[in-house]
């Protein structure tokens, strides 16, 4: 087993999974689920996105109870369903989570002209249409430095800093709301935008983004071995953290709806930072929830850094990718090389711009409904596979769940495939291609340079679980 440190108790684990799933999302993309859904139809989606979501969490939940080793995911797979299986669940979500924490790295310069018109100078370059400029750029590239300082020096400090963030996001949120509660469209003047848009290709269009909203749990799984919480615990709070997440966003898509008449919602850039100033009639309060904003883009941004080096850490434990990968620092014992691979790709991340990200973190979003699926079907197969395998939190009717958790994932997959209103575009699509390709040949390379390594550590891995797993039992017996 490795040697991480459990530091992580109930608030750290909500805030760490809330904190990743809210990000930067919910304050420049609410305008397009109102003017793509409407109110109704926007909220619509969250709730059946949002089912979803936590069906797959539930899963993984039990999976979470059930192997507390870092990389989550990772191990269920090979448990279930093989070594390469688990490379390809592994690879995907990680291409999710590179995807996130480099968009947050473009969300944070960004949001600082809405408080800093103008700021942007020291032209370099136009990449897809959108101009690079330095100071843009510097704000991104120092943002992600700070946040991969905070990472290496331990998971108490990255904790600290995230509960810190998510009680902001919080407080701020519900000056949102409650701003929308008070908010009369007859006084203002404004025509509020309406319940539904566009039926059920509206609600799809918004739906496709539940998995880039959302992904952020499963850095719970990530992390397990630093959580320093009951097994069963694990699990209840990875879906109380989902939970919370789905009423966060449905009471966004409608604070925003009431306050953001259409036509405003067309020209906005931060829907949610307008809606906000017309609640309180103030360009005070635009602001401020930039502010919150800006709160969501460095939990969400931390988070996943979190989650990604862990995983790193796993897969280079495990022969899968170079064995730099799972060095730990000697005094902090953080995943120092993996933190910094991932922070150091982000600090690039600005120079690319705006429009590139935006492809990257749709292609990521196929990448995470990938694992998704791959969690279900391992879920499901360990159900009928090892019955009796130690559960510390059991999902009720788990192969009904299972078989249900299944085909909700592929009909996700299947958003993103051509033909659908929400499909990928081709250079999506290639990039896509170029990140499998990427993931083949290192894997391909560090088979063939320790041939059934991976697979050799990995059952020793288990086998050791199993042995925790049944002291474990007799210690806390409980019904199969």
């Amino acid at each position: 087993m490795s040697e991480l440190k459990k530091s992580l108790g109930v608030f750290d684990i909500i805030a760490l999974a809330f904190g990743a799933m809210v990000g930067w999302g919910w304050v420049v993309l609410a305008g397009s689920w109102i003017i793509s859904a409407g109110i109704w139809g926007a909220i619509s989606a969250f709730l059946i996105g949002g089912l979803v979501v936590v069906l797959i969490g539930v899963t993984y939940a039990e999976l979470a109870a059930s192997m507390p080793i870092t990389g989550g995911e990772h191990t269920y797979t090979h448990r279930a369903l093989g070594v390469n299986v688990s490379f390809i669940c592994s690879w995907s979500i990680l291409f999710g989570y590179f995807s996130v924490v480099a968009f947050e790295a473009v969300a944070l310069p960004t949001v600082v002209e809405y408080v800093i018109p103008n700021y942007s100078q020291g032209y370099l370059w136009n990449i897809a249409g959108w101009d690079v400029y330095a100071t843009w750029v510097a704000v991104g590239m120092l943002g992600s430095i700070i946040v991969t300082w905070l990472n290496i020096r331990g998971m108490e400090v990255s904790a600290w800093f995230q509960k810190l963030a998510v009680v902001g996001i919080f407080c701020v949120g519900i000056l949102l709301f409650v701003g929308a509660l008070m908010f009369s469209p007859e006084t203002s003047n404004t025509v509020q935008a309406p319940n539904f848009i566009g039926g059920m290709g509206g609600i799809m269009t918004v739906m496709v983004m539940v998995p880039f909203l959302f992904v952020g749990f499963d850095v719970i799984p990530q992390a397990a071995e630093e959580i320093n919480l009951t097994r069963p615990n694990i699990g209840k709070f990875l879906i109380v953290s989902i939970i919370i997440a789905v009423l966060w966003y449905v009471a966004v898509a409608w604070s925003v709806g009431k306050t953001l008449p259409l036509l405003q919602a067309q020209d906005s850039t931060l829907a949610t930072a307008d809606a906000m100033t017309n609640a309180w009639n103030g360009k005070w309060a635009g602001t401020l929830l930039v502010i919150g904003g800006v709160l969501g883009i460095l939990s969400s941004w931390n988070a996943f850094l979190i989650g990604g080096s862990r995983l790193l850490y796993a897969m280079g434990k495990t022969h899968m990718l170079p064995q730099f990968l799972c060095k730990l620092h000697p005094k902090y014992n953080t995943p120092v090389n993996a933190i910094l691979l991932i922070g150091g790709l982000a600090t690039l991340a600005p120079l690319f711009g705006r429009k590139m990200l935006v492809w990257i973190v749709d292609a990521g979003g196929f990448g995470i409904v990938i694992a998704y699926t791959c969690v279900a079907l391992s879920f499901l197969v360990l159900r009928y596979r090892e019955p009796d395998m130690v559960r510390p939190f059991r999902v009720p009717a788990g192969k009904l769940v299972g078989i249900i958790t299944i085909i909700l994932s592929l009909g996700m997959l299947a958003l993103y495939l051509p033909g659908m209103p929400s499909a990928l575009v081709p250079i999506e699509w290639w990039i896509f291609l170029g990140w499998t390709v990427l993931g083949g040949a290192m894997y391909g390379y560090a088979s063939m340079k320790n041939p059934g390594k991976s697979k050799e550590i990995m059952d020793h891995e288990l086998h050791e679980l199993k042995i925790v797993n049944q002291q474990w039992l007799k210690e806390n017996p409980y019904k199969k």
